[in-house]
């Protein structure tokens, strides 16, 4: 079988994963005779969207990797089941945005035939990925969330910038470290020119103006340990990472002191259940609430739909349980078993991209294909951590699952340039293997 016909494939146990997610919720919520009737549609029509984008991949990227997109079907599955479980409304609204996220999928596929087209506009791109993230500080359009500035928006449409910053920002470190791997590799770290550091102190530095300007913990977390894996890959000497990751270190623990936002978030991580931050507005209610519900949801789980989510009064149990603290609910309801199972889909994804840069020809497609791939994988851990008290609780989005235009989209235009990575690096081996490349 090709690598289109595994693609196809694997998106069967995707649809039966949609339908039966969908009947467990409805047969938990209603008692009605059309319960076989609705879920049969809801998973026809999911199957419909995602062979749009199966064409596309077929008709340009033939070659690309077979599984990146199914994985990621799975996953988009899997949070429309649990958003509907949450908030039938906001699933619908979920839905048109998976079908946005799919055009934006297509047309990515459709208008960049060349991956390398992305160097020559390498320094556009870093500007527009740093006004991106400046952008919810401007009056008037930026918006302010639980203490963090992380959107922009006028009347109800809203966008969180950082969720394509993060692509910008790798497309730009992937161009320049691509062009100076070579210096960084053989001069001596006193003897490298501040024209070779300055790109490492400027992506420092909006690390660290994240954590003052946007209050955004979490996507500074996820840009600079993108940033490091990036060095770390384009280099292989750690003599250049350690001394960052101890800059990143060291500004952070000056801002948790010093700043009372961030002071109180790492407090909060700290001390989750006490009285004193429990009861204050914006305190360690929402941590501690997440860990009561995934202590409650045990190994397996206690059901779709059987999660208590509010009280009789209607304020929420879990709050944001559609977006900061939809996997605690995943595993209230799936159990740990099932949270690991959603986390081992997650792994699976970001070893199909790392693959991918490992079998890139060029050095910008090799570094593209890691950075994305490890922008995607610090996420995942920056959300799942935050919620399991790993590390401080952030306002990140958990991808392809949580409720949120911006992400879905963003994650979509990301598979869409892993595709194209895909595609250019495996056309060759392909042919040389007579098709049977996995």
């Amino acid at each position: 079988m090709g690598a289109r016909g595994r693609e196809l494939f694997g998106l069967l146990p995707v649809t039966l994963m949609i339908t039966a997610g969908f009947t467990a919720v409805l047969i938990s919520q209603t008692s009605g005779s059309q319960i076989n009737k609705v879920t049969l549609t809801y998973g026809g029509i999911f199957l419909g969207a995602c062979l749009i984008g199966h064409i596309f991949i077929r008709a340009r990227l033939p070659h690309a990797d077979p599984y990146l997109y199914p994985l990621a079907a799975l996953m988009t599955a899997f949070g429309l089941v649990e958003i509907y479980r949450i908030d039938q409304s906001l699933a619908w609204k979920q839905a048109v945005i998976f079908g946005i996220g799919l055009g934006f999928f297509c047309v990515t596929i459709m208008l960049l035939r060349d991956i390398r087209v992305l160097e020559r506009y390498r320094y556009t791109i870093a500007i527009i990925g740093i006004l991106l993230l400046l952008a919810p500080r401007l009056p008037g359009i930026g918006k302010q969330v639980n203490g963090a500035y992380l959107s922009v928006g006028v009347g109800s449409f809203q966008f969180q910038t950082a969720e394509f910053a993060k692509i910008a920002i790798v497309i730009f470190l992937a161009s320049y470290l691509n062009d100076v791997r070579d210096v960084l590799v053989r001069g001596r770290l006193p003897r490298i020119s501040m024209k070779h550091l300055g790109p490492m102190l400027v992506i420092w530095g909006a690390a660290m103006l994240m954590l003052v300007v946007i209050r955004d913990l979490g996507s500074s977390i996820m840009f600079f340990g993108a940033f490091l894996a990036l060095l770390y890959i384009a280099t292989n000497r750690l003599s250049l990472v350690l001394p960052a990751l101890a800059a990143f270190l060291g500004g952070a623990w000056f801002f948790a002191n010093s700043t009372p936002h961030v002071q109180d978030r790492v407090d909060s991580w700290l001390h989750p259940f006490s009285q004193k931050l429990y009861d204050m507005p914006g305190g360690s209610y929402q941590l501690a609430q997440s860990l009561f519900s995934q202590a409650d949801g045990g190994l397996f789980g206690r059901g779709f739909g059987e999660a208590m989510l509010t009280q009789t009064n209607g304020q929420p149990i879990v709050p944001a349980a559609h977006t900061d603290l939809i996997y605690a609910v995943i595993v209230n309801e799936v159990g740990l078993f099932g949270g690991i199972g959603l986390l081992i889909t997650y792994l699976l994804f970001v070893s199909r991209g790392f693959k991918t840069a490992t079998l890139a020809s060029d050095g910008f497609s090799k570094l593209l294909a890691a950075g994305l791939s490890a922008v995607f994988a610090l996420q995942v851990f920056v959300i799942v951590g935050g919620v399991t008290k790993v590390i401080p609780l952030t306002g990140v989005t958990l991808p392809f699952v949580s409720y949120g235009g911006s992400s879905v989209v963003a994650n979509f235009v990301l598979l869409a340039l892993l595709l194209i990575v895909s595609d250019r690096a495996r056309r060759g081996r392909y042919a040389e293997s007579g098709g049977l490349m996995r």
